[in-house]
């Protein structure tokens, strides 16, 4: 038997070990799971290579639970361990990685430290939650087998034993401040979160699987039952195939193994594929997304070799696809490190672009595929591709021939067909193109229906980003303005050469206005005298363009304007001074009669804009009820 000290400086070096990673104790079987998984697959690549002249056979690992010693065991059956080995990789190779890691985080808190994998700490990790550490372990050479001990002290045993089944087996003497790790559901639950798609079969105990009846049973007769192991993973999830041997069925059962809650299934995935200049593989799914903007993100999980590292995807996925779902696998990913190591990496920031440019190609062959189909989930989507255009310029530019833009009549249109469709009648007098359009169809209903009258599309853009979404139209867009349909009247929104004629003079126009100003809030309407059709209506209210698109804007976050999305509402009340009601309001001899028809003619103003509630309504309808008396 052999003795010795691993060599170390650190005095004691478990205790600081378990202090700085205590925040994530419980990957140490994450950290187990993964050595004894690469220790399976190292020995198949030796048996194909000829190296290892053995039969690989169909090796598993196993996790178990012995409560009454107060132990854990991962037993595996892949290369093992010579007792040479043991001394280089676990006394040396490895602690010094551990070494490393005391000196560079000794000042800082667990959070901070970012990260055992980083320094080949995997093993070590044990001993946050063990008291004692035992390997036994057999190499599938011919050497004897090799029995290691350690109990958190610098100190260690190292012995020949008589194993005879080539593997690992480690013991841990869970300690009194870690007992949870010997119960059944916690170790099931982290073999579920972090090993549920590791590539071999891992066994945790055992399950009864009942068998078919035998022929001539009588019906109340039990059907028989067996024990099986019970496999906890699925070793070759559907990432790991090639897309051509997956079918659409295959997509939706793995999304259902991914979210066995989420009832809805998925509007399409996207397959990724990629070992140049990076390895990466992975499926993403769109949910249904509609109009939600605080839908729950954190739904990608990453995935390193198959082994589960987390599900806060910000710096590797965009953000913009972070409300999407399904898997990203890559080796080129380290199983731990913070946050800002990830984003600061090089490999990442081509990986976030690649994603990028996988989805913008799979929207534009979707679209191209079936033009119908793709418009049908367009509100399901729409959310996702707004919010990829307004933050990613390479998105923004590959979105232009997919991303659509409906009418109110529910015709589709691309950005180009739009242009070419209306720049025929919707370009104004100083050769901007205007587009119009609507937030919503049933409370701008007035201003659609006089917009449309004059042949002029209308767009309908509900998202809660569109603010923000059609100021970078606007920026991108030579000579382009959006405004939306109920800005102001249709004659001001889309000015041409031909203007109407007022009937009133200068003086009645003054005289009027004084009239208005003294009845109409001033708090809350700003009065402007307009000339237009005598058909159109004869008081019409609207808010600004630019100062209501800066409120919505300062509400979704951004805008640049301080303080706006605190302001109270303003609105113009346009007076249409060619309408017979207008001559009629400026010719009244009464003031009493003057006052009821301009709060008359206010308020049916204001209830076409669902603006008229409460106490205010309540009088409107008297007052209405009084004047058809």
């Amino acid at each position: 038997m052999a003795t010795g000290n691993i060599n170390v400086s650190v005095e004691n070096i478990f205790p600081l070990i378990k202090k700085f990673l205590y925040s994530d104790h419980e990957i140490f079987l994450r950290e187990l799971i993964s050595n004894a998984t690469d220790a399976t697959l190292k020995l198949k690549h030796l048996t194909s290579i000829g190296e290892a002249k053995i039969e690989y056979g169909n090796p598993m690992i196993e996790v178990k639970i012995d409560k009454d010693n107060q132990t854990l065991h991962i037993i595996d059956q892949g290369v093992g361990m010579t007792a040479d080995e043991v001394e280089k990789y676990i006394n040396q190779i490895a602690f010094s990685g551990a070494e490393e890691f005391i000196e560079k985080y000794k000042d800082k808190n667990g959070k901070d430290a970012g990260i055992i994998g980083h320094f080949g700490l995997g093993f070590y990790s044990a001993f946050m939650v063990a008291k004692k550490v035992e390997i036994i372990t057999k190499s599938y050479t011919d050497a004897p087998a090799a029995h290691w001990t350690c109990d958190g002290s610098p100190a260690f045993t190292l012995e020949e034993t008589d194993k005879k089944e080539r593997g690992t087996e480690i013991i841990l003497h869970i300690a009194d401040d870690s007992t949870e790790f010997l119960e059944e559901n916690r170790i099931s639950g982290l073999l579920t979160k972090y090993n549920k798609f590791m590539p071999v079969p891992i066994k945790f105990g055992t399950r009864t699987e009942t068998l078919p009846k035998p022929e001539n049973t009588k019906e109340e007769d039990p059907a028989p039952t067996h024990e099986v192991d019970n496999i906890i993973n699925n070793p070759n999830p559907a990432w790991t195939k090639a897309p051509t041997d997956l079918k659409d069925e295959d997509y939706k059962n793995f999304y259902r193994e991914l979210y066995p809650m989420q009832f809805e299934e998925p509007l399409f995935n996207i397959h990724l594929n990629v070992d140049y200049p990076f390895n990466l593989t992975g499926i993403l799914y769109f949910p249904r997304l509609g109009q939600d903007m605080n839908m729950q993100k954190d739904r990608i999980q990453l995935y390193q070799n198959q082994v589960y590292v987390t599900d806060n995807v910000e710096g590797i996925v965009p953000e913009f696809l972070t409300m999407l779902r399904g898997v990203i696998d890559s080796p080129d990913i380290p199983l731990n490190v913070s946050r800002s190591y990830l984003q600061a990496d090089g490999a990442v920031k081509k990986i976030s672009s690649y994603i990028t440019r996988k989805v913008a190609d799979k929207l534009n062959s979707l679209f191209n595929e079936s033009r119908e189909d793709f418009e049908k989930k367009w509100d399901d989507i729409k959310i996702v591709i707004e919010y990829g255009m307004l933050s990613e310029d390479k998105f923004f530019e590959k979105a232009q021939k997919f991303a659509l833009y409906p009418t109110v009549d529910g015709t589709y249109f691309t950005y180009d067909e739009l242009v070419e469709k209306i720049k025929a009648n919707q370009t104004d007098k100083d050769d901007k193109l205007v587009i119009l359009y609507a937030g919503d169809k049933d409370a701008q209903h007035a201003y659609i229906a006089s917009a449309k009258e004059k042949g002029y599309e209308v767009l309908l853009l509900d998202s809660p980003i569109v603010s923000h979404l059609i100021q970078k139209l606007e920026s991108e867009k030579e000579k382009v303005s959006f405004v939306r349909v109920d800005g102001d009247h249709i004659d001001n929104l889309i000015k041409k050469d031909d203007e109407v004629i007022s009937k009133l003079n200068d003086e009645e126009k003054e005289s009027l206005k004084t009239v208005l100003e003294e009845i109409v809030p001033k708090t809350k309407f700003s009065v402007q005298l307009e000339a237009m059709d005598s058909n159109a209506s004869p008081f019409i209210i609207t808010q600004p363009e630019f100062m209501r698109r800066m409120k919505e804007m300062s509400q979704t976050g951004g805008g640049g304007m301080f303080g706006m999305g605190n302001m109270p509402e303003m609105y113009n009340l346009v007076v249409n001074t060619n309408h017979e009601l207008v001559g009629e309001i400026l010719n009244t001899k009464t003031k009493k009669k003057q006052e009821r028809l301009i709060n008359q003619a206010l308020d049916l103003a204001r209830l076409s804009q669902n603006l008229l509630k409460g106490e205010e309504l309540t009088a409107f309808i008297k007052r209405s009820y009084d004047m058809i008396k």
